[in-house]
This record gives structure tokens, C-alpha cells and sequence, in this order.
């Protein structure tokens, strides 16, 4: 064989290297068509909303790849259903693609518990959304800060915030109705304006601008002389006020002596 090479004029062994050389290339362009499968295209069958058993069942069998591509929860959709898929039904690709496939777990999460104490109704329902938790119910308590969250329950129970929990768990919130509870007027009478702010914030009230006389000079060891309202009405029974209310305080240097005149007449 090699001496039929050698026995040859070089420009010939040339052609003869050219032409072979050619006649591979065209073997191999004209076989790429069939080792790709060019121009072999199938619809993408729809396979949302399967189990992914089926789903993988029917796309293998029609030549296609399955890879999961991520998995999230839904607590109304089946655990292992087909909650996406990529390419969409449908779509023309060739037989041997992937098709990536977003399923539904199987068990839940576990999430912290997120705080939502003092947010406002409409801010809790994002985080419960955003935390994927469920509104089981709502309570109204008497409170001055209407819709405003005073507590968050779960099975009943209050619920710490970063308590262990599982997603799609319901809670109860308990808001404000906006109506604080009704009370007895506290008697600021004596006090100073310090123990005075203290006894109004305890009951949930709110403070007025202080009314000190010309001659005080320092507002926190003055002492309260009259207050509006007045811890008596006109009958001299105990007056009563709702939580979130307004008190105002008139202050005095000089501690002020009660008079015989405020007897009370309990109701």
C-alpha cells in the first residue's frame, strides 16, 4: 500500500488527498442533519397541573429531558403537581430539549413567626401574605388605636415572633376597635407633673399641653391643681373617660390642699 503512495507523482497523491478530504466533508455535513435531528421540531405537551410522575412519564416519552427546577409551596395545590413548566405547551423544540418543571412541595416550610404587633390591619395582611401564613380570623378589643394589631394567635394561643411555624398557617390577629375602655377619671390632684404624666399614661389616656402658672419655673416638680376633666361632676360622682382621651393639667409652685368640698358620691 505504501509503495503504491510512494510509486505515484506527488501531484497526483495531492489530488487524491484533496478529493478524499472533500468526500469526508460531505459525509459528515450530510450526516450532521441527521446526528442533530435539524429540522425534527415537536410540540411541548402541557403538563401543568399533573403529578410529576405523569408529567415526566409523558414528556420522556416523547423524547424529551426532565429536570426539576425548583420546588415551592402551595397549600391549595397537590404536593409533587406541576405548578410550571419551561419551554410553555406548546412551544416547537427539538425532541431531545429539557424541559424544566417548578412542583409543589410535598410538606410545608417552617418560617419564623413574624411581629406584627402594633402594625396596622392592612400592613399585617402583607406580611401574612408575604410570610405565606394564612388570615384565620380577626377580634375586636376595646383600644384607641383602631385597627392597629394588639395580638397575634395561632391554635388560639398567642405566638411569639420568631417561633418555629410552618407555612401556610392561620392566624388570628386581635386589633383595636377604636374605642378605649371606659374608666374612672383619675384624681391628678397633688401629684407633681411627672408622677401626674405617669398616672395618665398607665390608664392609657393622653396628655395635654401642661397649664403652669407665671411664677413656675421648673414644669416637672410642679404640682397639679386642676385638671379638665374633672375627677367629679356636679353631683359630685366620679366622672368617667375612654381610653385615648385627652386630660389637661393646670400646675402650681405651692402644693395644692384638698378642700372638704370633693367628697365623693360612689355610682
Amino acid at each position: 500500500m505504501f509503495r503504491f503512495i510512494t510509486g505515484k507523482p506527488l501531484w497526483i497523491n495531492l489530488i487524491a488527498g484533496v478529493v478524499i478530504l472533500l468526500l469526508l466533508l460531505l459525509f459528515f455535513l450530510g450526516s450532521l442533519d441527521l446526528i442533530t435531528k435539524h429540522g425534527k421540531t415537536m410540540k411541548i405537551p402541557a403538563v401543568t397541573g399533573q403529578s410529576i410522575k405523569d408529567a415526566k412519564k409523558l414528556l420522556e416519552a416523547q423524547g424529551f429531558d426532565v429536570q426539576i427546577q425548583d420546588s415551592i409551596y402551595n397549600d391549595t395545590v397537590p404536593p409533587l403537581q406541576v405548578i410550571k413548566q419551561f419551554p410553555d405547551a406548546d412551544n416547537l423544540v427539538k425532541i431531545n430539549r429539557t424541559v424544566y418543571l417548578t412542583i409543589n412541595r410535598s410538606v410545608p416550610p417552617v418560617i419564623d413567626m413574624p411581629n406584627m404587633v402594633s402594625m396596622t390591619f392592612r400592613n399585617a395582611e402583607m406580611v401574612l401574605r408575604r410570610y405565606g401564613l394564612k388570615l384565620q380570623d380577626t377580634i375586636f378589643k376595646p383600644d384607641f388605636a383602631k385597627n392597629s394589631v394588639l395580638d397575634q394567635l395561632y391554635n388560639g394561643e398567642s405566638i411569639k415572633p420568631g417561633t418555629k411555624i410552618q407555612q401556610g398557617s392561620a392566624i388570628t390577629l386581635v386589633l383595636g376597635n377604636g374605642v378605649g375602655m371606659e374608666l374612672l377619671v383619675p384624681d391628678l390632684f397633688g401629684l407633681t407633673y411627672r408622677e401626674a404624666r405617669s398616672v395618665i399614661s398607665e390608664n392609657g389616656l393622653i396628655m395635654g399641653s401642661p397649664l403652669p402658672d407665671p411664677d413656675v419655673r421648673d414644669t416637672m416638680n410642679a404640682f397639679v391643681y386642676r385638671q379638665s376633666p374633672d375627677r367629679l361632676d356636679d353631683e359630685k360622682k366620679l366622672n368617667r373617660i375612654r381610653q385615648g382621651q385627652v386630660i389637661d393639667i393646670w400646675l402650681s409652685v405651692i402644693k395644692p390642699q384638698r378642700s372638704d368640698s370633693t367628697a365623693v358620691q360612689n355610682q
